[in-house]
């Protein structure tokens, strides 16, 4: 026989502020964890850059007989002089070596966006990748190498902000690899077609080039969300890559408006900051102060979402406990 068995009441989510507070206080704390993205941005600024103009250079003087290669009227004179220049531009100014901040797990960096063409020395010694092997070569070799430092610094923030039990670091830096992996072929497949497509619209009207990467940036930024967490799973509960993107889409879907709420905060607060720090002139010994505050808020911020994914994982499991009890009890 059934019986009438009394609604459950389940317990709140897990506060956000609450989990930007512990990020912030474990940071704050463990004030040398801020350490890996200092020294990234400071070799980024005052290190030497790494450029393609070799490689890019007979490229550029070869698009206007490229265009001519089009019926007449598709493109006009003007529209290739601009794309000259704007790649002429990323091949003076392209830096190599930006590669080290690798995604999804990698050490945050303010420079890597920015590029700086010049130090308190003046113009960065410059060197230049070559040809095409040569361009490759040295792009192994630099994503291998943010690979590691990118997991040792998810690594040392999980710990601080979680005081987890010491476990294999060569687990979680295999995992971050696969993760990186399949990123890397998701993004390829998707973003290689994508480029080409907004590298000729471009061509054909710079206008519509803006209007199409600014949806882009929209479009990449929901598909990311859900996978967000991924590389957490991996250092949090030492999943394996696969289980770490399903257990991240499974938390994202079940808890979307809060957890879309935190991302929001998250997103804000570092890209809203990062025009705070990005003020002082890049010759000035003033950007070492937006360089250490940037260090700090992305640091206490990747330390915040540890602490979110802890909790909210704990709070899903009470959930559907509570719920399956429920559910058995109703059915007795």
């Amino acid at each position: 026989m059934s019986m009438q068995t009394e609604q459950v009441k389940l317990p709140p989510p897990p506060g956000l502020l609450a989990s930007l507070m512990a990020g912030f206080d474990s940071v704050a704390n463990h004030i040398a964890v801020i350490l890996p993205p200092v020294l990234l941005d400071l070799f980024l600024w005052l290190g030497p850059h790494l450029r393609l103009k070799d490689f890019l250079q007979p490229i550029i003087d070869g698009l206007p007989a490229l265009a001519k290669a089009f019926p007449s009227g598709f493109t006009d004179l003007a529209s290739v002089q601009t794309v000259q220049t704007a790649w002429t531009t990323i091949a003076d100014q392209f830096n190599l070596f930006v590669i080290l901040r690798t995604f999804p797990v990698g050490t945050t960096s303010l420079l890597s966006f920015e590029m700086p063409a010049k130090n308190p020395y003046g113009s960065p010694l410059t060197m230049d990748a070559g040809s095409f092997l040569g361009i490759l070569g040295w792009a192994i070799l630099l994503v291998l190498v943010g690979w590691i430092v990118g997991a040792l610094y998810y690594y040392w923030v999980s710990n601080v902000a979680l005081k987890l039990e010491i476990h294999p670091l060569w687990k979680s830096l295999t995992q971050t690899v696969f993760l990186s992996l399949i990123w890397m072929g998701l993004l390829f497949l998707a973003g290689l077609p994508a480029l080409v497509l907004l590298s000729v619209l471009t061509a054909i009207s710079p206008v519509l080039g803006q209007v199409l990467l600014f949806a882009g940036a929209v479009l990449l930024i929901w598909l990311v969300m859900p996978v967000f967490f991924s590389a957490h799973g991996i250092f949090t509960l030492q999943l394996d890559a696969f289980r770490a993107i399903l257990n991240s889409l499974h938390m994202v879907r079940f808890t979307l408006p809060n957890t879309g709420l935190f991302l929001l905060m998250f997103l804000v607060l570092n890209s809203g900051l990062n025009f705070l720090w990005n003020t002082p002139s890049q010759g000035s010994w003033l950007l070492l102060v937006g360089i250490t505050g940037h260090a700090f808020i992305s640091t206490a911020l990747l330390a915040a979402s540890f602490v979110y994914y802890r909790d909210i994982n704990a709070w899903l499991k009470v959930v559907f406990e509570q719920l399956q009890r429920q559910t058995t009890s109703a059915k007795a």
